[in-house]
């Protein structure tokens, strides 16, 4: 199972179908959920957060001081993480970032670059590289 947690609804239909055309892509290779929590206050959204990660999920925070992957590197880690774990959640805070606490409760904190991208259009991304990552690791051509 694949959770994505974030902070938020996507108001932009284009945006909406971007994510859906991606989950739905994924939904072939594993099973994905999108969470979303409502926005609020940071340590509501800490708690929202909290009630959804399972002890034995491993958790991989997205933040911008998180370490870097190509997409070969993050199918290997999606890979091998689901050798010892049935569960990634993957975690996308708000504008100012997750919590102390979250980011302490995760595995790994991940960043997709320094730069700054608006949240619904990052959702889209995450999912992309997740596909992706599938792709590669049942060696199926995808475009580069």
């Amino acid at each position: 199972m694949i959770n994505i947690i974030c902070i938020g609804k996507i108001k932009e239909k284009y945006l909406n179908e971007l994510i859906n055309d991606y989950k739905s892509r994924i939904e072939k290779y594993h099973k994905i959920n999108i969470i979303e929590i409502p926005d609020n206050d940071i340590d509501k959204e800490t708690d929202n957060i909290l009630k959804y990660i399972k002890p034995n999920d491993y958790v991989i925070s997205l933040a911008i001081e998180g370490k870097e992957y190509d997409s070969i590197e993050l199918s290997k880690l999606i890979e091998n993480t689901f050798i010892h774990y049935s569960t990634i959640d993957f975690i996308i805070g708000e504008s100012n970032g997750l919590s102390q606490i979250i980011k302490d409760k995760s595995n790994l904190l991940l960043s997709f670059s320094k730069l700054t991208y608006p949240h619904g259009l990052f959702r889209g991304i995450l999912l992309e590289q997740i596909y992706r990552s599938f792709k590669i690791i049942n060696n199926e051509t995808y475009h580069k």
